[in-house]
């Protein structure tokens, strides 16, 4: 099976105890990790687990029935599924995995916009990225081990990293220091093609 964050995460959930999809999405958000993998949609946890059940890593392990709620069926993971799990973290943990992440994507096109619509636009980054560490740093529940909080300290210090790293440009952009105009882009072009 293709690794992927959300079958990684549903395989972890599963070694901890039997649980449906449905509690499966909750435990997710209740945890945060919604802000490592997109399960905003509840059939793309369905999904996944039905590909995890296809391949062997899961398998229905029996029901639960809530009261007032019908009866769903309990998944676990298998011993290929906790193997699989392992050896996916052996190789993503040493390995920098090549991403496609938007933001560079939009920097490449900076020329089209003005530097002044380019800071404009950077500032309110800025405020968005600092208000989403102080929600990392919030959500922290006091005496949580660090154990469990690292991926939200990972996620704290790229941010942090980020906000750092604007704060420079948007400097560069205000003293001029990096500023274009048409012929610049013209002569550039021409030059490096």
């Amino acid at each position: 099976m293709k690794r992927s964050p959300l079958a990684m995460v549903l395989l972890a959930l599963l070694m901890e105890a039997p649980m449906h999809p449905y509690r499966m999405q909750q435990v997710i958000k209740q945890r945060g990790q919604d802000q490592l993998v997109n399960v905003a949609q509840r059939n793309s946890v369905y999904q996944t687990l039905d590909r995890l059940v296809r391949e062997g890593l899961a398998r229905p392990g029996g029901t639960s029935r809530e009261a007032g709620r019908p009866e769903r069926t309990l998944y676990e993971v298998t011993e290929e599924g906790a193997a699989t799990l392992r050896r996916w973290l052996l190789e993503m943990l040493p390995e920098p995995a090549r991403e496609f992440p938007e933001f560079p994507v939009a920097l490449a096109f900076l020329p089209i916009l003005s530097p002044a619509e380019t800071r404009e636009l950077l500032e309110r980054r800025l405020e968005t990225l600092t208000d989403r560490v102080a929600a990392i740093d919030a959500q922290a529940p006091p005496g949580l081990p660090r154990l469990f909080l690292i991926e939200d300290e990972y996620r704290a210090a790229v941010l942090r990293a980020e906000i750092g790293w604007l704060r420079g440009v948007v400097a560069d952009l205000d003293d001029g220091s990096l500023s274009w105009d048409r012929a610049l882009i013209d002569e550039t072009l021409a030059r490096f093609g």
